[in-house]
């Protein structure tokens, strides 16, 4: 608790919070099990192409749920649209975008579970909220040789919720990528590349904006790909 109250006392202060791996494993782990892991960062292998890319890019592959979470419990919501007004996603918003849904198994799985609860554990005491909405992003940006991927196409951003955890699930023959966070006004807070599974973003979406730099390979003879779990909570 002393340490979640750490990351919520920095987050109050500062908007947001780089977590490296060990310490961010180490907290998930006190939430519940990460039993699977090796399959739930395998899943990242079987994601549909998005094709809603307004900038007809075809770098990013992902999949989506929704989930009611509660003091009750963590539980899965029919299949739903993800929507963002253009006020938030210029490029990409003011439509619903259906995406190929998280498997089950991924999403009911402990990994899942154990993640949307640090989550709730930690903007609860950031918010005090009894439910939350929760939507879950499995991203994968593809990068070869002469064609970047474009982690945030639509640039620096807000996602239009109260809270993002963005979670570093691998990164193979991947270069750059850097996060960068500013404040409202567009003066930059400060930045950090995600490089190791479990390195992690905690961001609060309402005072901070956020984006990440495209990524290239670092062999450009192999392809390249960078994989992250997004979870937005919006008080539900």
């Amino acid at each position: 608790m002393d340490t979640l109250r750490r990351l919520t006392d920095q987050i109050r202060t500062d908007g947001f919070i780089f977590v490296r791996a060990p310490d961010m494993r180490a907290l998930m782990e006190q939430a519940g099990p990460l039993t699977g892991w090796v399959e739930f960062a395998a899943s990242w292998d079987d994601l549909g192409p998005d094709t809603y890319m307004a900038d007809g890019g075809r770098y990013r592959k992902r999949r989506h749920a929704v989930f009611a979470v509660s003091p009750g419990g963590v539980i899965r919501q029919p299949a739903q649209p993800h929507y963002q007004s253009r006020d938030y996603n210029a490029l990409n918003g003011g439509i619903e975008r259906w995406f190929e849904p998280v498997a089950e198994q991924i999403g009911a799985g402990p990994a899942m579970t154990t993640i949307l609860t640090f989550c709730q554990s930690l903007f609860g005491m950031l918010n005090p909220a009894h439910a939350w909405h929760v939507e879950v992003h499995q991203f994968r940006i593809e990068a070869r040789r002469g064609a970047e991927g474009r982690p945030t196409p639509e640039g620096m951003h807000r996602d239009g919720v109260d809270y993002v955890l963005v979670l570093l699930v691998n990164r193979v023959n991947i270069a750059s990528g850097m996060t960068s966070v500013h404040d409202l006004a567009g003066k930059e807070l400060g930045h950090f590349t995600l490089t190791a599974p479990f390195d992690a973003a905690l961001v609060d979406d309402a005072r901070v904006m956020h984006g990440v730099t495209p990524v290239e390979p670092l062999d450009p003879a192999e392809p390249g790909f960078r994989d992250v779990l997004v979870v937005t909570f919006r008080v539900g």
